[in-house]
């Protein structure tokens, strides 16, 4: 049985001796904000407001010339603590990129970002290049770094240049410039199918309404083995293709459905059953008519 908060996650570029792989559910980052940027979810959501506060408490660092942000924590991209260059597996140190994300959120939800945008101008170097990483140890003159300043990675990082040119583009423009309007339409403004609830593996609903269809998603080709009827009589349902590298299978739930649905996976490729049975329960207090 797969569970998400069970869940491993390797990270790579780890100093010898020391664990590649952590709880997924332990491992803090800021990602997350992609969701926003693009109009996945609105600015101010208190998931996301929640999920900001973990990750400053996690990877936020203030620096003489304002704060940036690692990647996650126990990343291991960096320059070593003595100020040697990346050899495979150092310490993960701060990107100015970072900061320039944080703006586009802190704009998007209607704060003023022109501290965080002077950030950004701060972190460039010689010729106002912005570097990839800042230093965020205590200064190691010898071999010139300084708190806050270039940590001798990649710089410019045209990544970060492009990242600052297109916060400036958002204020200009008073919306981000990334947002993608078909996408706002859809997720922001609720214009989506409302009769499908989805289920995989990482997020294994337990309720579906009755009158709803229940997407049951897989990576790999599989075949559904379902009853809806206390294992009284079964059904088998293979699933699509979407070509993308999801398989899916579409169960539509009767609107005087009570039972729960139950299911289990045959995976084709490997010619193996799952090994476990599922349940999703059924919701009939907002039950509607499923056309079959």
């Amino acid at each position: 049985m797969r569970i998400p908060n069970h869940g491993l996650l390797t990270i790579r570029n780890r100093p010898p001796g020391q664990p590649w792989q952590f709880p997924a559910k332990d491992i803090a980052g800021g990602g997350f904000l992609e969701l926003v940027r693009y109009g996945v979810r609105k600015p101010g959501d208190p998931l996301v407001e929640d999920s900001l506060r973990v990750v400053d408490a996690v990877l936020k660092v203030n620096t003489p010339f304002g704060p940036r942000w690692h990647r996650y924590n126990h990343d291991g991209y960096g320059t070593h603590a003595d100020g040697g260059p990346f050899d495979g597996w150092v310490q993960g140190r701060a990107w100015p990129l970072l900061t320039g994300e944080r703006a586009h959120y802190e704009f998007a939800a209607g704060r003023d970002v022109r501290k965080l945008i002077r950030t950004m101008e701060r972190f460039a170097f010689k010729g106002r290049m912005l570097p990839e990483q800042i230093w965020d140890g205590p200064d190691v003159k010898s071999a010139g770094m300084y708190f806050g300043k270039p940590a001798g990675s990649a710089m410019p990082l045209m990544w970060a240049h492009a990242e600052y040119v297109k916060l400036l583009r958002s204020v200009a423009d008073g919306r981000v410039f990334d947002l993608i309007p078909v996408v706002a339409e859809r997720y922001l403004k609720r214009r989506g199918r409302k009769d499908l609830e989805v289920w995989k593996h990482t997020r294994q609903v337990r309720e579906v309404t009755a009158g709803q269809v229940l997407r049951i998603q897989a990576p790999e080709s599989f075949q559904l083995h379902w009853t809806n009827d206390e294992w009284a009589s079964a059904s088998d349902t293979p699933s699509t293709s979407t070509g993308i590298g999801i398989e899916f299978a579409d169960i539509a739930i009767h609107g005087n459905q009570s039972g729960p649905l139950q299911f289990t996976f045959f995976w084709a490729g490997s010619n193996r059953w799952e090994g476990h049975n599922y349940e999703v329960s059924i919701n009939q207090r907002h039950a509607k008519a499923v056309a079959v």
